[in-house]
Parts: structure tokens; C-alpha cells; sequence
């Protein structure tokens, strides 16, 4: 037995498990999309032009590209301090980005609603101060929405990031420190272009994860800001109108393997 033949054996079982769980479940959507409530596309028609399925497909986009921009950003600093800081701030901020995969999604959903609705703790606290006369409407909106999602999907997109960092050949900064380059012109002009594979695969990470989101826009949104996992929940459990809800979940699908091949070419390109 060749040494492709072993691999090919070994990953068979996982294969076949990944084909059973993800594979024929989405055939069966696609089947619904076409089939119902009669065989066509004339779900999708509807699905791409419906004023209301528009604007919340328009403003899952949205959210989820603010949402993967401030998380990247928040990501790529503490992966940087836990990378390249002293011993001990590095330990406090790997506890920092583990603990919160140690709570629950619905958990973190009703502590943010705790704190940002009107009567939660940052409105009565700024009010008793005298800092605010009115609360702050923080929750049933687009601003609460974001800060959950933000809040969930940070730790996941500092690991591709630290990876990314971690792998940097140190002998191109030490060169560029011994020619006299200041950090600020570094960082710029090597260090993040060198961690661009990170940064690509933690915004494809968030993205892909955040167009999925159910219980924190549900929640936080309070119904006012519905995204797309939250439309087609509705569609096919509430309407029920099957054949939509399966269009937009096949919508959503196409998206994120377009997304994932770009990634690819990109990520190839970055290699070459």
C-alpha cells in the first residue's frame, strides 16, 4: 500500500461523515428551493427581488462586513500582545481570549442585553452620575447587534493571526531594525504585509461565521434588525414557506463558497 493510499484510507471515514452531515442535508435545501411550493426558480426570482428579502440580505452584508473590519482590528492587537509581549501580560491575555469560549452564545447575548438596554447597567450608572438625563437606546438596533457579534467572534480571529505571527522569519525585522527603520515604518512596510495571509483567513473566518448568526441579532436586535439566518428561521418554522427560506439558505451557501475561492486565489497569490 502506497503512503497516498494510507491517507486516503485514513481520511475516508471523515469524508464520508462530512458528506452524510453537511453534503445531503444541503442537497435536500436545494431540492426544496427548486421544488417548492411548485418546481422552478421562481423562488430565487423572488428571493433577489422581494424589496424586503433586499434590504435584509443588504443588511446581513452590512453587519457582517462592519463586524469582521472592528474584529480584525481588535484581533490583530491582542494577537500581536500575545505574541510578542513579556511572559506574564502574554498569560493574561491568553486568558483573555480563552475565557470567552467558556460561555455560552446565549449567555454573553443576555449579558450585553443586561447591560446596554435602557435600563441596564451603563444607562443607570451614567445617569446617576449625571453624565446622561436620558438613556441611550444601545439594544433593539444595528449598535447592539454589532457589539455581541464583535464580542463572540474576536477570540476566533486571533488564531489565524498569532499563527501568521508566529511563522514571520524574525531575521527580516532584525535586518530592518540594524538599517535604521523605526517601528511605526516596520510594522507598515513589513511586519502587516507579512501577516496578510492572517488577516485574510481571520476576515474570511469572521465573515463566514457572522453571516450564520441566530440568538445575538435575535436578541439584541429585539426583532427591529433581522438578518438572514433569523429571515429564514422565520420562513421555514413561522411562514411557513419553505421553498423561500431554502432559497436564501442556497443564496447564503453560493456566497461563502464564492468568498472561500477567493480567499483561496488570494491566499495563493500571497504564497507565489
Amino acid at each position: 500500500m502506497t503512503h497516498a493510499s494510507r491517507h486516503l484510507l485514513l481520511l475516508g471515514p471523515l469524508m464520508g461523515l462530512l458528506t452524510l452531515a453537511y453534503l445531503v442535508p444541503f442537497l435536500g435545501v436545494l431540492r426544496w428551493s427548486v421544488t417548492l411550493p411548485e418546481p422552478g426558480l421562481g423562488q430565487y426570482g423572488r428571493a433577489l427581488t422581494d424589496p424586503l428579502i433586499r434590504s435584509i440580505l443588504w443588511r446581513t452584508f452590512r453587519i457582517c462586513a462592519i463586524v469582521t473590519v472592528i474584529s480584525v482590528t481588535a484581533a490583530y492587537v491582542l494577537a500581536l500582545i500575545w505574541v510578542r509581549a513579556a511572559p506574564g501580560l502574554r498569560l493574561l491575555f491568553e486568558l483573555f481570549i480563552l475565557i470567552p469560549f467558556w460561555i455560552s452564545v446565549l449567555t454573553r447575548a443576555f449579558g450585553w442585553l443586561a447591560l446596554l438596554s435602557t435600563r441596564g447597567l451603563i444607562n443607570t450608572w451614567a445617569q446617576s452620575l449625571g453624565i446622561l438625563s436620558e438613556p441611550l437606546t444601545m439594544v433593539r438596533n444595528e449598535f447592539g447587534v454589532i457589539v455581541g457579534m464583535v464580542h463572540f467572534l474576536v477570540p476566533f480571529a486571533v488564531f489565524p493571526l498569532a499563527t501568521s505571527m508566529r511563522n514571520l522569519d524574525e531575521r527580516v525585522l532584525m535586518a530592518a531594525r540594524g538599517m535604521g527603520a523605526s517601528r511605526t515604518r516596520i510594522f507598515w512596510q513589513i511586519f502587516l504585509p507579512m501577516t496578510r495571509t492572517g488577516v485574510l483567513g481571520a476576515a474570511l473566518l469572521v465573515f463566514v461565521f457572522a453571516l450564520g448568526f441566530f440568538v445575538t441579532p435575535a436578541i439584541l436586535g429585539g426583532g427591529r434588525s433581522v438578518m438572514a439566518a433569523e429571515l429564514i428561521f422565520l420562513r421555514i418554522f413561522q411562514s411557513p414557506d419553505w421553498g423561500l427560506g431554502a432559497a436564501i439558505s442556497v443564496i447564503m451557501m453560493v456566497t461563502v463558497g464564492i468568498l472561500m475561492a477567493l480567499l483561496l486565489r488570494l491566499t495563493g497569490g500571497t504564497r507565489q
